[in-house]
């Protein structure tokens, strides 16, 4: 299908598997579509959140990444990368026939969002903790044996997921990094992300690569916002060793700190965290309903 201008799309949809041969996720709302995209190892489900907040304005497309819990892998003969799940993603928005739209990242999410707008794909883009930049390569080594440490521990207790997310203590130790708030999550919704780790074939290959392609610098194009949300409490990439280096990759990028949250703040602050995306795309579509008139 060829692609067209912004494409504006009316009426609720269920949620559905969509995209290429099914890609599963959520998309539904009203308005001009707007892009959910989650982190390593996660899923669609890390948006529910702030879903039904955003689809009040927007048409929102929310799908598991490539290689992730029941998405299709990376193909055979290409090599797992950032790169290679931002064609996926392009591939999607292909097959809609939209050119440009509203995109939304957390960590590995908030890269691919900033790197779909390097490739001119992006209206506005809002990205919470973005990864693809780090003070130096020791840290971001770290970095790395610490999330495959993390992931390989999420796999071996895969088989009693239950019982530990019943557990406020195991909540608290698993979590802690990852929200401020563990215990406000629900223990089948921990579940059902952990498990999903276990289902998710591209995670260790794809941070084998992390630290050997950094996020390009994204110019700056006007009329095109670029907001970067940096939680306080990010225990994950803390903002002195991977914020700073991220905003001297974006000129003309907007900082904003967002306090009493972690890493994945989309449950520890879901009004918090769509009222700091609607800033960045309400005023866009302010501008284009006065350009018609």
């Amino acid at each position: 299908m060829a692609r067209s201008g912004t494409r504006r799309v009316g009426g609720r949809r269920r949620p559905r598997a969509f995209g290429p041969s099914g890609t599963p996720g959520h998309e539904g709302g009203n308005g001009s579509p707007l892009l959910l995209l989650h982190g390593v190892g996660g899923t669609w489900r890390a948006w529910r959140p702030v879903i039904p907040g955003l689809e009040r304005l927007h048409h929102v497309i929310a799908p598991t990444l490539t290689g992730h819990d029941g998405a299709l892998p990376v193909a055979p003969e290409v090599a797992p990368s950032v790169a290679a799940v931002a064609d996926s993603l392009e591939a999607v928005l292909d097959e809609r026939g939209i050119d440009r739209l509203h995109v939304v990242g957390n960590s590995l999410g908030g890269w691919l969002a900033l790197e779909l707008a390097r490739r001119g794909r992006a209206r506005s883009v809002v990205a919470f903790s973005p990864a693809g930049a780090w003070s130096s390569n020791l840290r971001m080594t770290l970095l790395v044996a610490s999330m495959r440490a993390g992931f390989l521990v999420g796999g071996r207790l895969a088989p009693r997921v239950e019982a530990i997310a019943r557990s406020p203590r195991a909540r608290r130790l698993l979590l802690g990094s990852q929200v401020a708030y563990p215990d406000r999550l629900e223990p089948a919704e921990i579940a059902e992300e952990l498990r999903a780790i276990t289902r998710s074939p591209i995670v260790r290959p794809l941070i084998r690569v992390l630290r050997r392609q950094p996020l390009l610098p994204v110019p700056d194009e006007p009329g095109r916002p670029i907001r970067i949300v940096w939680p306080e409490r990010d225990r994950v990439i803390p903002f002195e060793h991977y914020g700073a280096p991220m905003m001297a990759r974006l000129p003309g990028a907007e900082l904003v700190r967002m306090t009493g949250v972690g890493h994945v703040p989309m449950t520890d602050d879901p009004v918090g965290v769509m009222e700091r995306i609607l800033e960045v795309t309400r005023p866009l579509e302010h501008t284009v309903d006065e350009g018609r008139a």
